[in-house]
């Protein structure tokens, strides 16, 4: 190997070690045995405590679960596709790493391949990859526990990589990319973040078409189109089971079109207005991509023993242990969000070099990057732009399915870091002429650097630092306390504005130190690399810090029963439901990590069942309704706002008989006949299931009795013994996309009563009942998935065999 072929092997070697440095380092408490406290982690271990424990006992994957919201299927929860190998590649490129440094790492990994792709220097590739990977909202998703969103996240830069050598005549390599970090990028589990992705490559291919047109290379476009397209179609058939399970199932969920006629207004085919935009991005908080602060950071900022509320609240005589647990989380996000975590910030030099990009560069690049980072912004700001937002959530397929449009921003992310290090490595590349690259980068001091200093010298020009939030802080909050906290707010902005100015001037004065030759090439990449880190580091330990992670034990047994669970775990029979009014019931996933809880913690709910909550529980407390759901025990506070168990003595059971029908036109009727009935003497039927009735009259037969004999989450089974055929009502969500109804193991109809239940007429005499949840989705995608990630590994594979043949025959 000659002399220069070692100096290139260590070029892209080099960077990845460093991005493993970098990521156990700031994550260094993994190193101990320590976990990541993540509270969706922690959800989502109540969440599939039933599924996991079906799963280690039987080896099997039960796909649906009854321990949240009455039952719902598994698909967005827990489950394991194993017919997908793809997962085994991803296991690979995360090089056993501990999570979250795993993610990361992906996210350095995945941006320097696509610098890589587009020709950037190895070292500035090292320093945007580092760049995009400490953008700040990367870390607070960490912190969260949104570790699918990261997984996707990281895989978006190399799926990228892969469109865009197909765009420029690279059809091998580029069709090779393409498909294997579609299927890599859907198999991380986060359809939005994937979404959100297809709409940047969308104005990307609108930008290659109009360059085909202009430049009249049709056959380029359709030929490097073709390889996009059947490359990402077989990355998606390699996910094809949790893709079609996500779609079947998201028809019925509040990501749905509603049957209800009411609020029509506020509906769209898939979630409610108000819903889906309820986290968007204020127009002003933009400012936040250059200046972290700008709107005061995380709705429970950190302040110092110095800050104005400090020295209020030692003023004000409030003993000192109060005030160092009042400056742990204080309000100082002042934005239109109901709360945030913390802000979008790319970092102050990554902003100013996006920039100078725009100013010094010319191309279809620059165009698409920055048509892509203004959707990005406009989306993200979601009511406070509505006309935009309302276009998109009518007419443009999907959009609508995904709430929080704030996180429309992870495509500025992308293409503000990409513009910036591509301009940056122009400036070494020696296509321009000196006097040009020193007029650009005055130009982006200017504009950069004077939007910092504005707010450094006149931090109040524009804002009175309060926000729509503080209505209700301030009747918790006395007022001197409240003015203290806007003064707080100010001041961290001028503070703020004043790092980011100081980063910006740093680094245009080693860029210009380049141009008129006082600094050599490897000193700019070591000092841009090194400010980098500087400024964003410490930014990302304002939200996750060392003091985040928590004992392993803490993190694999999350919650501890209360008396009341443990005095509810006592009954000898499990098969009932439980309603935990000391928490929020729909935002609370405890419950489900101990019973079947009438409530729990989803995205994707079921939409009927979610309007049945809304408007006769939440609204009327109709406790015929939690009799029919069988909710044998709520859960309330005593006087000592201490969890108190009530039995609930009007509980149905698992299956009972009804004596009479009542018929129902539609949904709107349907759900209002449940204000005033008695579910143990009825059964609210819509016209549309008459026909499994066919002319059937329930009678009552006094004697007849039916009992679930037998449990499992994806099988129920039920023992009936009666002298006339009967209506039996069971207290099991209606999900006919899967569920299957036998009586002695002969498929029989069963259809939806009471506008969530599952009914079925029973036929008179001794009779073994049972429901299996039979989805084809998953059998037949299982199959279909193996096949297409088996071709796809071989396809991998089949050409990094040939690429090493043709460089050792190179080499001879």
């Amino acid at each position: 190997m000659s002399k220069f072929q070692v100096k290139n092997v260590i070029s892209f070697v080099v960077p990845i070690i460093i991005f493993l440095i970098l990521s156990l380092g700031y994550l260094s408490p993994l190193l101990e045995g320590k976990k990541l406290r993540q509270d969706d982690i922690i959800r989502h271990k109540g969440m599939s405590k039933e599924i996991v424990d079906f799963r280690e006992k039987t080896g099997q994957e039960p796909l649906w679960t009854n321990s949240m919201f009455g039952g719902m299927p598994a698909y967005q929860i827990s489950v394991k596709y194993k017919g997908n190998l793809v997962q085994y590649v991803d296991k690979i490129l995360r090089l056993g790493l501990p999570r979250p440094a795993d993610w990361v790492f992906l996210y350095m990994l995945g941006f320097f391949i696509l610098m890589i792709a587009l020709r950037v220097n190895p070292w500035i590739s090292m320093a945007g990859a580092i760049a995009y990977g400490f953008s700040s909202y990367f870390f607070i998703i960490l912190e969260a526990g949104h570790n699918s969103k990261a997984h996707a996240i990281a895989y978006m830069a190399p799926f990228l990589a892969g469109v865009i050598l197909s765009y420029r005549g690279k059809y091998w390599l580029g069709g090779i990319l393409t498909l294997l970090f579609m299927a890599l990028e859907i198999q991380a589990g986060h359809p939005q973040i994937t979404y959100y992705l297809g709409l940047l490559i969308l104005v990307l291919g609108i930008t290659e078409l109009v360059s085909a047109i202009r430049q009249k290379e049709y056959s380029h476009f359709l030929k490097a189109t073709a390889i996009v397209a059947v490359a990402s179609l077989l990355g998606v058939m390699t996910n094809i089971t949790s893709l079609w399970a996500t779609y079947e199932y998201g028809k019925e969920t509040i990501r749905g079109k509603s049957e209800l006629t009411t609020e029509e207004g506020n509906r769209t085919s898939g979630l409610d207005k108000d819903y889906a935009t309820q986290w968007s991005y204020g127009i002003a908080e933009t400012g936040t991509l250059l200046i972290p602060n700008f709107h005061g950071g995380s709705s429970s900022g950190k302040l110092g023993e110095n800050s104005e509320v400090g020295k209020v609240l030692r003023q004000n005589q409030v003993p000192q242990n109060q005030i160092r647990e009042l400056l742990k989380g204080m309000p100082t996000y002042w934005g239109t969000q109901p709360f945030t975590s913390g802000p979008v910030y790319v970092g102050a030099i990554v902003f100013f070099l996006f920039v100078f990009g725009l100013i010094l560069m010319k191309g279809n690049l620059k165009w698409w990057l920055l048509a892509g980072t203004i959707l990005s912004i406009l989306l993200a700001w979601g009511k406070n732009f509505q006309p935009f937002t309302d276009f998109f959530l009518h007419y443009f397929p999907g959009y609508n399915k995904f709430r929080a449009v704030s996180m429309t921003l992870v495509i500025a992310e992308i293409t503000i870091p990409l513009l910036a290090f591509v301009a940056l490595n122009e400036v070494f590349r020696q296509k321009f002429e000196k006097a040009e690259l020193l007029k650009a980068l005055k130009l982006s001091v200017y504009v950069v650097g004077g939007f910092a200093l504005l707010f450094v010298i006149l931090p109040g020009l524009f804002f009175n630092f309060s926000g729509p939030n503080d209505v209700s802080y301030s009747k918790s909050f006395p007022g001197w306390l409240m003015d203290a906290l806007i003064t707080d707010r100010k001041e961290m902005l001028r503070i703020d504005a004043l790092r980011s100015l100081i980063f910006i001037l740093l680094s245009a004065g080693v860029i210009w130190a380049f141009i008129i030759g006082k600094l050599k090439k490897s000193y700019v990449f070591a000092l841009i690399t090194l400010f980098i880190l500087v400024d964003m580091w410490p930014v990302n330990k304002r939200y996750l810090d060392n003091e985040d992670f928590v004992n392993k034990s803490r993190m694999e047994k999350p919650y501890q029963p209360t008396k009341a669970d443990q005095l509810i775990l006592k009954d000898t029979d499990p098969n009932y439901r439980v309603l935990n009014l000391t928490v929020d019931p729909f935002a609370d996933a405890s419950t489900s990590y101990f019973h079947k809880s009438i409530g729990g913690y989803h995205g994707a709910k079921l939409r009927r069942y979610q309007e049945l909550y809304e408007h006769q529980i939440q609204k009327d407390f109709n406790i015929q309704v939690l009799n029919m759901l069988n909710t044998r025990y709520i859960i309330q506070p005593d006087q000592g706002n201490r969890p108190s168990v009530t039995p609930n003595m009007g509980a149905l059971g698992n299956a009972w008989f009804v004596p009479e029908i009542k018929w129902v036109d539609n949904a709107d009727q349907e759900l209002a006949a449940l204000t005033d009935f008695d579910p143990a003497k009825t059964a609210i039927i819509d016209k549309r299931f008459e026909k499994y009735l066919g002319g059937f009259t329930p009678q009552l037969d006094s004697m007849a009795a039916i009992q679930l004999i037998e449990y499992q989450p994806n099988d129920l089974k039920y023992q009936s013994n009666t002298k006339k055929d009967q209506l039996a009502v069971f207290s099991e969500i209606y999900y006919d996309k899967g569920w299957n109804a036998y009586v002695d193991g002969e498929k029989v109809p069963h259809f939806r009563v009471n506008y969530v239940l599952r009914a079925m007429i029973v036929p008179a005499g001794k009779h073994l009942v049972e429901f299996k949840f039979e989805p084809q989705v998953y059998y037949v995608g299982e199959k279909i998935s193996f096949a297409s990630s088996l071709l796809l590994i071989l396809i991998v594979l089949g050409y990094a065999g040939m690429e090493i043949r043709k460089y050792f025959r190179k080499e001879a």
